[in-house]
């Protein structure tokens, strides 16, 4: 039997419906928007492995082509691996529905959402988080949701839930807000340097939307649901171990989280805990109960110090920010970079500036386009002192990198004044909380190291939280432990003037507005002290770019004239540069840009494309090129690729027998434009150049003997 709900939002029905496809997952829902929809559906194993310590959730968000009317480009012509669009709303439905598992759950669960429609008009992830949702509700399997879930843009000063593609073009926000019917789960947001408050004005109004939201999936599950699976979070677990492993553990653990250096500290728990293992005399199979126990406890002291007594395992207080320095122009040969360190977390950026021959080619529902600024963030093993296998970027990568891409990206100068393709890359050498940040900070600063001209600095600071009961702690830049064991993870990066940035992932069952308003205003305050010690190593972008990066100048040619520098499968333009030793970029209208580090080369290519788009005049005198000799005259190169006929009768005052008695081809003859008709063909006239401008005469460069006295004619 199939059952829907609907719900209006900014004008139009989402419609999730159930009963209809994919009876056989646990739960499955279509939702529609418009023109988009998507299939979404969850199903999760009937037990847990023996001895799996985690909650093995996955959730994979894919768009197929077809969904856009499109062929997957490539050899295969079929979907392969995730895009970064896809990974990012994978992760974007993942980081809210988690913390709503109940604690203990070992069940693995998997999530799959299919774009099967795109409408090009309504992006299909917040349709995909919501069906997530409303999938696991109606599963039976143990979820405390629903939950809601769109995005907020601020439109012509007016907020603006689920905007369309083209609102979102000239919104100054976007922000991506999922919650239960009572509190914030999850936020995520790019903005134009929008204050504070606006924010928090932007997420109680999509909060509203989101309850909506939750409410008509509670109605479809009410309706629909399949009966709730059993699961006593207390099964398995041993009252006694764990009193006898607090009872031990606890008193030394005090002592132990007291050791401010992260590698030392974690040696002193790691010994507190082999204390404890010993005293417990457990054999290996009873050794990682113990350890959950013991990381229970260790958890508990913490959040303990930090709501009682204000003390942070590093011993900074609740609003302090750990030492900054920062190492400028630190690499040779990039065209910019910085070292920027924090406390225990450091990220080495650089900066390399290209042309447009080095964006990136995006295909996507909406079709191609192309990005001139890209971010990437690397988080090797080492790092954080530990061995693993080094391979492609993850899924944290590639968020991570995206939160500092719309960091910045908002003060980037347009592309028109500033025609770079501008890739940054972030590598981490040292972690303990907030690396993502830090690549805010270091890529701020190597972009005006390489001579960017950013609007203004850009800075970042992740905020934290423990609640236990009434008592709150809210905490300025994060470190990994306090990152794991509190209840939000709140990064915000920004401006003087405002937010660029900001991500929030809550591990309880939410915040409220106030708590948010309190963590907004610590965090600029932190972000103010941080962006002062910005400009204490770069005020503002260096005057020169780096000598290793290419130099531009750009002119403005006539659209119709595009064709003849490209030339033929662009034979032309790959002449020019070729010879000059440069990088050419054409755009549509008309902008053409030359980019090389040698300015002389710069020059040589711009002459060159200036003489092919030179518009020949009537009546000029030129000094053409004998191009191809025929019995009734010459073809002779005015400019070059255009050629003009001088026939046997406008080649010398007196008569000549034959072309061949003045001309030769390869000679540079002196002629003037005496007719130019309609269809662009031009008449020229030696005989006339010379007769108007006879001081010319020894310019002509002749490899014919007789061209300067032809012979007389016959009589």
């Amino acid at each position: 039997m199939t059952h829907t709900v609907e719900i209006e939002i900014n004008g139009l029905r989402m419609a999730i419906e159930t009963g209809k496809v994919a009876k056989q997952a646990d739960g499955a829902v279509v939702v529609r928007y418009g023109g988009s929809m998507v299939l979404a559906t969850c199903v999760a194993a009937k037990g847990a492995k023996e001895s799996q310590d985690f909650f093995p959730l996955t959730v994979e968000y894919r768009e197929r082509a077809y969904a856009g009317g499109r062929i997957p480009g490539g050899y295969f012509k079929r979907e392969g691996a995730p895009v970064k669009k896809e990974t990012l709303t994978s992760r974007l439905i993942d980081r809210p529905i988690r913390p709503l598992f109940p604690d203990g759950f070992r069940n693995e669960v998997q999530v799959i959402c299919l774009v099967i429609s795109g409408d090009q008009e309504n992006d299909p992830d917040m349709l995909a988080v919501n069906g997530a949702s409303a999938a696991l509700c109606l599963s039976g399997i143990p979820f405390d949701g629903p939950i809601g879930a769109v995005r907020v843009g601020l439109v012509d000063g007016k907020l603006v839930a689920n905007p369309t593609t083209a609102q979102q073009k000239v919104s100054s926000l976007e922000l991506v807000i999922a919650g239960t019917e009572d509190a914030v789960l999850m936020v995520e947001a790019g903005a134009n340097e929008v204050p504070e408050e606006a924010m928090l004005e932007a997420i109680a109004f999509g909060h509203a939307e989101c309850k909506r939201l939750a409410r008509a999936q509670r109605d479809l599950a009410q309706r629909a649901a399949k009966p709730r699976w059993t699961f006593d979070a207390s099964t398995g677990r041993d009252a006694e171990l764990a009193a006898r492993v607090k009872s031990l553990a606890a008193p030394k653990l005090a002592m132990a989280l007291a050791t401010h250096e992260k590698q030392a500290r974690a040696e002193t728990v790691h010994r507190v805990f082999e204390e404890v293992v010993q005293s417990l005399g457990v054999d290996e199979t009873k050794k990682g109960a113990v350890r959950e126990v013991f990381e229970a406890v260790e958890k508990a002291e913490v959040r303990r110090l930090i709501v009682e007594r204000g003390i942070r395992v590093d011993g900074r207080k609740v609003n302090e920010i750990r030492p900054v320095s920062i190492d400028m122009a630190y690499l040779p040969r990039a065209h910019g970079s910085s070292i920027f360190t924090r406390g225990e977390t450091q990220a080495l950026v650089a900066t390399t500036l290209g042309t447009k021959s080095d964006e990136q080619k995006i295909e996507a529902l909406e079709g191609e386009h192309y990005r001139h600024f890209m971010l990437h963030y690397n988080f090797p093993s080492f790092s954080v002192g530990e061995v693993r296998r080094y391979g492609g970027p993850s899924r944290r990568d590639i968020g991570h990198g995206a939160l500092a891409e719309r960091a910045v990206e908002a003060v980037l100068p347009p592309k028109e004044e500033f025609p770079y393709t501008i890739r940054i890359v972030s590598d981490i050498l040292e972690s303990n909380g907030s690396s993502s940040m830090a690549s805010v900070c270091g890529a701020s600063l190597a972009l005006m190291d390489a001579g960017v001209p950013l609007r203004a600095h850009v800075a970042g600071v992740a905020m934290g939280l423990v609640k236990e009961g009434d008592k709150v702690g809210i905490l300025t830049d994060i470190n990994g432990a306090e990152d794991h064991y509190g209840d939000m993870d709140f990064k915000v990066a920004g401006t003087e003037k405002g937010v660029t940035a900001l991500q929030m992932d809550i591990k309880i069952a939410g915040v409220s507005i106030d708590i948010m308003r309190s963590a907004l205003q610590q965090a600029r305050d932190a972000r103010l002290v941080v962006l002062a010690k910005m400009r204490e190593a770069i005020e503002k972008p260096r005057p020169e770019l780096s000598p290793y990066a290419p130099r531009f100048v750009t002119i403005k040619i006539r659209p119709e004239k595009i064709r003849e520098i490209i030339g033929p499968g662009g034979k032309i333009i790959r002449g020019i540069q070729e010879q000059t030793g440069t990088k050419i970029d054409v755009e549509d209208d008309g902008r053409v840009t030359v980019f090389s580090p040698d300015n002389a080369s710069v020059q040589k290519a711009l002459g060159i494309i200036q003489d092919i788009c030179r518009e020949v005049e009537l009546d000029r005198i030129y000094l053409g090129k004998v191009k191809k000799i025929v019995e009734f005259g010459a073809f002779v190169e005015v400019i070059p690729n255009t050629e003009g006929l001088l026939h046997i009768s406008q080649i010398a005052e007196s008569r000549i027998r034959t072309v061949q008695d003045v001309l030769t081809e390869g000679d540079e003859v002196l002629v003037k434009v005496i007719e130019i008709d309609g269809n662009g063909k031009m008449r020229l006239s030696r005989k006339m150049a010379l007769r108007d401008q006879p001081a010319l005469a020894d310019k002509e460069k002749l490899k014919n003997p007789m061209a300067a006295n032809p012979p007389r004619p016959d009589r």
